[in-house]
């Protein structure tokens, strides 16, 4: 669709935006793309953008699925469909983001072998080090790109992964390391225009890998709110991905309004299962992008689902709920 027939089009206010959004006149437009096959999703019209919120990809999502896209294809897909961002990439990967005149909305951290982000987190001092050294490449690089975020996590409970005797980080102690290590780091954030967003993940969820952390101490948003309002750098925000906190809290809506001031950085995801936004899961994802628009959030929403089916068509689906665009 050009960006001239959009109803959110560049000349139209944000609260003209949401006022349609929460109306519903264009819910009733946007039709089911549950069963678009793979060949009618291609063929089918694409949006020019821009639309009321940021659109941006999780590549990892779809190079993990069964169609193993490329980054490449992942920034060509995500340019015909009007996203602005490929996301949760590192700082040696930017440069292909780049050449396709994208943005990484969410730049992710080199970490050693072996090692996964979300276990090796600020409540465990052992990974200070490394995390101030990882970081602050991505810091860099964002701001040599352009790009608005780096990613941030708690970690695990567990003192020691390979050592269950070593026992666990208190609530408060590990909170406590939180806001130590990333004070660290928060003022070479502040002096780069870069934030860091510390991201909340669901703990409930350990049937299948990347559905839910089990162990991880980051699971509730009131727990990593107070760590950031300790800290209180105004670079040192939430990722309030909204898949792990209907798991863990529900009460999205409330809690986007009450936290506004703290969410730099928004994820998708269809809950139960981490699918497409389409009408077998729960979360009302419309009134989501609506309340986002009410409060003012001027950062991205990343689809990070991980596809059961044709990717652009789950795609074009989740882009049209989250704004109000038919594509």
């Amino acid at each position: 669709m050009p960006s001239s027939q959009s109803p959110f089009s560049s000349s139209i206010s944000r609260r003209e935006a949401f006022q349609t959004l929460a109306s519903g006149t264009l819910g009733a437009q946007i039709v089911s793309l549950a069963s678009t096959s793979a060949a009618s999703a291609q063929d089918s019209p694409v949006a020019a953008g821009p639309f009321p919120l940021k659109q941006s990809i999780a590549h990892w999502c779809f190079a993990r699925s069964t169609w193993k896209w490329s980054l490449e294809r992942t920034c060509e897909e995500a340019r015909k469909l009007g996203c602005e961002s490929v996301e949760l990439i590192t700082p040696d990967n930017m440069p292909t983001v780049a050449a396709h005149s994208l943005t990484c909305a969410m730049v992710s951290l080199e970490m050693p072998p072996g090692v996964r982000g979300f276990e090796a987190g600020w409540n465990n001092p052992q990974h200070w080090e490394m995390l101030q050294q990882t970081t602050t490449r991505s810091l860099e690089a964002a701001a040599r790109m352009g790009a608005p975020n780096v990613i941030a996590f708690v970690g695990m409970r567990a003192k020691d992964l390979k050592n269950a005797a070593a026992g666990e980080f208190g609530m408060e102690e590990g909170a406590d390391n939180c806001v130590e290590g990333l004070k660290r780091v928060a003022s070479l954030a502040e002096k780069t225009g870069v934030t860091i967003c510390l991201e909340m993940l669901n703990s409930r969820d350990g049937t299948a890998p990347m559905l839910g952390h089990p162990g991880y101490q980051g699971d509730h948003v009131d727990y990593c709110i107070r760590i950031l309002e300790r800290i209180g750098s105004p670079r040192i925000k939430l990722l309030f991905d909204v898949y792990h906190v209907q798991i863990m809290d529900g009460d999205v809506i409330h809690r986007i309004r009450q936290y506004a001031p703290w969410i730099g950085h928004i994820h998708t995801a269809g809950v139960p299962g981490r699918g497409e936004l389409d009408d077998t899961q729960e979360v009302h994802y419309r009134g989501i992008a609506a309340t986002l628009l009410e409060v003012g959030y001027k950062g991205f929403v990343g689809h990070e689902f991980m596809p059961t089916r044709d990717p652009v068509g789950g795609l074009k689906e989740a882009i049209s709920v989250c704004s109000g665009v038919k594509i």
